[in-house]
């Protein structure tokens, strides 16, 4: 694989996009970032914290300054946060500088993976089922859209996942020399 194209994971909370996204750097021989970590590492503060604090604008600033720092490196692959794709600009500079990757999962899935709750600060409401739904009607669309590949992980283990990404790569880098 070109290894000056970085691969950006996309895809809604739950997707496994960080978990994935470690053993594909380790199978391709990539440096790995996980965009939340880094703003967290960044700003020594969680995200849940930068909300409570900033709200969702200045976290979604955050991540977009993030992002952009990211995709300046090459060969890398990059976990991004679910709602990173919101912001235009992170979408551009996502599809210009590498090749972007939807991990798809079904919303009950979606749910029980996020259920032990951990640090999601949309996901903080009554009715999380109703939330993650209305984050996943949001959102698909553009994940879709965006997409280079997309590959279903549902109820996958995540070195199937790997695997499955891996040959969707080389698929699309095949396909992409032939065309020119």
């Amino acid at each position: 694989m070109n290894q000056a194209r970085s691969v950006f994971l996309i895809g809604p909370m739950g997707a496994g996009k960080t978990t994935v996204g470690r053993l594909l750097a380790r199978k391709l021989g990539r440096p790995f970032f996980d965009s939340d970590h880094e703003i967290e590492n960044a700003a020594n503060a969680s995200v849940s914290w930068i909300f409570d604090v900033e709200g969702e604008s200045g976290f979604r600033s955050r991540e977009s300054r993030m992002i952009a720092s990211l995709a300046e490196r090459s060969g890398i692959v990059l976990a991004t946060g679910g709602g990173a794709v919101l912001d235009a600009s992170n979408r551009a500079l996502l599809k210009e500088r590498g090749i972007v990757v939807y991990l798809h999962v079904p919303l009950e899935q979606q749910l029980a993976r996020t259920s032990k709750g951990g640090n999601r600060p949309l996901l903080e409401t009554p009715d999380r089922a109703e939330r993650i739904r209305e984050l996943f009607e949001a959102r698909h669309p553009i994940y879709s859209e965006l997409a280079d590949i997309t590959v279903e992980a549902r109820g996958r283990h995540a070195q199937i996942v790997c695997k499955a990404v891996c040959r969707e790569l080389e698929r699309h880098l095949s396909l992409q020399a032939a065309t020119g």
